[in-house]
């Protein structure tokens, strides 16, 4: 496939683009500071722009088979340019024709489907409380992505952490008691590949765990 991957500069994303080369994948990453990634590639292609470039955005998709976002916001940060990075990689799917995209969130992105965990329903109160501008970046990016037309799938993570890749992971929703609290990046990286080709939540949000 040909994929365009936002986000990759990240722990979670170098992984990513790592996985997706070793699997014969074409990959094109946007970077806001393509110095970040030292990986070099015949099959990867690095472009340098902001998300709020729409012109850019649209360079990066252009071609694509599908779009993989690792998105997230920093700590600490003030500024919401997500959700305008968001509106303009879903324009600029649209435009090119590209309908698959699958997006990296937290649970402070509800889901119908959801039922009350106490351990999360803490968790996500203590975002919204400390870190607003994060929270809102969150759940507006999942708003964004339920109200398109494309293909999208959320998926919904845990605490991450550096451990070996398992191979194996539990995926379902909060309030059904199998999810864990902490999810290798690894595995995060490997299971977002695997629901771009296999597309088994279209239209879904899931969360996973380890």
């Amino acid at each position: 496939m040909n994929l365009c991957v936002f986000g990759a500069t990240g722990a979670t994303g170098r992984l990513l683009t790592e996985q997706a080369l070793a699997r014969g994948h074409e990959v094109v990453v946007f970077a806001r500071s393509a110095s970040k990634l030292s990986q070099r590639h015949p099959r990867l292609t690095v472009l340098q722009g902001d998300l709020e470039d729409a012109a850019a955005v649209g360079e990066a998709v252009r071609g694509s088979d599908a779009v993989i976002s690792l998105l997230g916001p920093r700590s600490g940060s003030k500024q919401r340019p997500l959700v305008r990075g968001m509106r303009n990689i879903l324009e600029a799917m649209e435009k090119h024709g590209v309908r698959r995209i699958v997006q990296t969130l937290t649970p402070s992105s509800p889901d119908p489907k959801d039922s009350f965990d106490l351990k999360l329903r803490l968790m996500v109160g203590m975002v919204k409380l400390g870190l607003r501008a994060a929270y809102e970046e969150i759940v507006g990016m999942g708003e964004l992505l339920r109200r398109s037309d494309r293909d999208w799938t959320i998926v919904r993570v845990p605490l991450l952490n550096d451990k070996p890749a398992s191979g194996k992971v539990r995926i379902g929703y909060p309030g059904q008691g199998i999810l864990g609290t902490f999810l290798s990046r690894s595995d995060l990286a490997a299971f977002v590949l695997d629901e771009t080709q296999n597309r088994r939540f279209v239209h879904q949000a899931p969360m996973i765990s380890n």
